[in-house]
């Protein structure tokens, strides 16, 4: 029998540096970049092309896209987040393929993030989708604070179900649901995503999940025993939205290819090679630790290699 697919989009070289203390160069960016394609992570999420007074981490997004498309050798597809129009016309005249564009299931995130209401935020992708579908650019649409916002509280689920729906209906590539600050649970998840892929399937569908309160691997749990398949992590667990206060890493992408592995799922990910991307990342950064799992796998490691 066959084992089911899980596609990982890795979103460390952007959601995972964009709140760094540390300022990673060009180089050492595309070093990131680079480990995680080694590991052969399926889609990497490699910038975001905003104001880089805002995240000045994100500065120089184009000299990777740059850098990328110049080494014939790299094959992996790649993703840059954008805030808006301009965002959109920075990302596609440097080449990208893809684009993650935000929307919101609250408004007080909405004017933190991007200084617009939730409407407006839709509107905005509506204009880049109609845009980039004539351009041949596929857009991810994320839902950011699908399940608790810092500024509103706890989000309405009827909120995040109209806005997948609507924009499913469109020609979106991907709707993913983020749970920016890490506050859901797994029945939250569980009631969610079971009742948006009786609606809608799950082939369209992904999560993007924060360990701020140590549920990260429970949240991928839960949406995995709905139907999803489209997962966003983030290398060594780095992660934290510079615009949500108590957002903290993303669930390790190590600890979810763990899992998913050992439940008999395939990922296409070279385990021991990812488990090096992330001490490149911790090298890098000086500041994350891989997630619980990291040690148990490198003590595995090294008997196999005794």
């Amino acid at each position: 029998m066959t084992s089911q697919r899980v596609t990982i989009t890795d979103v460390g070289p952007r959601d995972g540096l964009q709140n760094q203390p540390k300022i990673l160069t060009i180089d050492e960016r595309l070093m990131l970049v680079r480990a995680i394609a080694t590991a052969q992570v399926p889609r990497i999420e490699v910038g975001s092309f905003v104001s880089p007074k805002a995240v000045p981490a994100m500065a120089g997004t184009d000299l990777i896209f740059d850098a990328l498309a110049a080494q014939s050798s790299f094959q992996t597809p790649t993703v840059a987040l954008i805030p808006n129009m301009k965002g959109y016309e920075f990302a596609r005249d440097a080449g990208a393929e893809a684009v993650t564009m935000v929307l919101y299931a609250s408004d007080g995130m909405a004017q933190k993030n991007a200084g617009m209401n939730m409407s407006e935020a839709e509107d905005v992708t509506v204009d880049i989708l109609r845009q980039a579908n004539q351009e041949g650019i596929q857009v991810i649409a994320t839902i950011a604070v699908a399940f608790e916002c810092p500024f509103d509280g706890p989000t309405d689920p009827t909120i995040v179900q109209r806005t997948v729906g609507k924009f499913l209906q469109s020609e979106v590539s991907q709707v993913v649901l983020a749970d920016t600050i890490g506050a859901a649970d797994p029945q939250q998840v569980r009631d969610l995503t079971s009742t948006l892929i009786k609606s809608h399937g799950g082939e369209r569908l992904g999560c993007h999940f924060h360990d701020t309160r140590a549920m990260g691997l429970a949240n991928v749990y839960a949406a995995l025993e709905s139907g999803i398949r489209h997962f966003d992590s983030s290398i060594g667990g780095l992660g934290g939205c510079p615009f949500a206060p108590g957002a903290s890493g993303n669930v390790a992408t190590e600890a979810v290819v763990m899992m998913l592995e050992q439940m008999g799922f395939d990922t296409g990910i070279d385990l021991p090679l990812l488990l090096d991307a992330s001490d490149l990342a911790q090298t890098l950064t000086g500041a994350v630790s891989g997630g619980r799992s990291k040690v148990w796998l490198q003590t595995q490691l090294q008997k196999q290699a005794l």
